[in-house]
Order: structure tokens, then sequence, then C-alpha cells
């Protein structure tokens, strides 16, 4: 049912979007990916981000969406297939973080949204601590993906930027630092931001 569910969103993607990757040499090979155990970090622009990068990337993944997003019943059991699973706003986060907590554990590939909002004008925000202590918490290492939609004025455009993994060696944190927390959190947020500004200059060029 996921290969069947993946297969409907590339299809629906490539008919919706017009998509430019970059660094797609990056992207883990299938028998890394396959695996899993690591976390994707991307910027958060539009609502079909998470949808966006299980469509591009090999995997079992799971990721966090708030509840609002499973109220279309198509939306939703795409959604669910691909691994998403609802938060609601001012729920318990420690129950949120156990779940990513455990399905990392559990071979799949946590997708977060560091900033824990979309941006409208695609300005990249401060990552917020969550996807420092998931992959402490996980002793994981994080893949860096950045997506733009409708540069150019092209409405259908997607850049879709995936950069190194940073490993977990650099992604350590001891109990609640909030230093440290804090410098991982910016790691991370930086390696985002070094792939939109590559995206604008591949643009410019």
């Amino acid at each position: 049912m996921y290969l069947i569910a993946r297969r409907i969103l590339q299809i629906y993607m490539n008919r919706k979007f017009r998509l430019y990757f970059h660094n797609k040499e990056k992207i883990p090979p299938g028998k890394i990916s396959k695996k899993g155990g690591f976390i994707i970090a991307c910027n958060h622009q539009y609502y079909w981000d998470p949808p966006m990068i299980a469509s591009y990337i090999t995997g079992k993944f799971s990721f966090m969406a708030k509840a609002e997003l499973f109220e279309k019943p198509l939306f939703a059991w795409l959604i669910r297939r691909c691994g998403a699973f609802p938060v609601m706003r001012g729920t318990d986060s420690e129950k949120a973080l156990q779940k990513a907590f455990d399905d990392i554990k559990r071979g799949r590939i946590f997708v977060i949204f560091p900033e824990g909002t979309r941006s409208k004008d695609g300005t990249i925000g401060r990552g917020k601590s969550g996807v420092a202590m998931i992959a402490a918490m996980a002793n994981a290492p994080i893949l860096p993906v950045c997506l733009m939609y409708g540069l150019n004025n092209d409405k259908k455009r997607v850049d879709y930027a995936v950069g190194d993994m940073i490993p977990a060696s650099e992604l350590v944190i001891e109990g609640q630092d909030r230093k440290q927390i804090k410098r991982v959190s910016e790691r991370v947020m930086g390696a985002v931001k070094e792939l939109q500004q590559q995206i604008y200059e591949s643009i410019n060029q």
C-alpha cells in the first residue's frame, strides 16, 4: 500500500509541478535510504512539502502533520500511508518526540520542519529545539533539504536542493543544555540556508 501511495504522489507531483533538482547526487542511495534511521530537516513553505520530499527520496517515512490536514479524506489517506501522524497544537510535545524517536529507531526516515510553521515569503526562520532534541535522543544523522516554490515567476516551478548528511557526532547534546541545543539547531538551519543560497545563485547565473 505504501508503494502504491508513493507512486500516486509521484505522478501527481510530476503533473502539478515542474521540478528542478540541485545536488541530486547527494540523495542517499537506495540501500541507505531504505534502511532509514535518519532525519530530514527542511524549510517549510507550502503544505505540499512533506509529500514532495517523500515522492523523490526512497524509504519509509515518518513526519508530524497538523491535525487539520487529516480532515480531507483523500489527502489524509495519502499522507498517512506516507508516514504522517497528526499532532494537535498545544498538546503534549513529549509524546510527539517519543513517536519520532521510536520511528527513527524502527528504521524510518523522520521528516521535520524545524521552523514549526510555514513561511509566506520563503524567508527561512529560526529553528526550534525539536530537531536538536530528536537528533540527540535518536543519535541520528540529519539530511538538510531546501524546497523553494515559484521562483522566476514560474508558479509551477519547484527547486529541490539536497545537502550533505550531518553526522550524528556533530549533533550530540548533553542533557538539556540550552547552549548545545541552540548550537545544534543553528547548525541544522545553517545547512538549510546554504542550500537556499545555492538555489538563488544557480538561478541568477
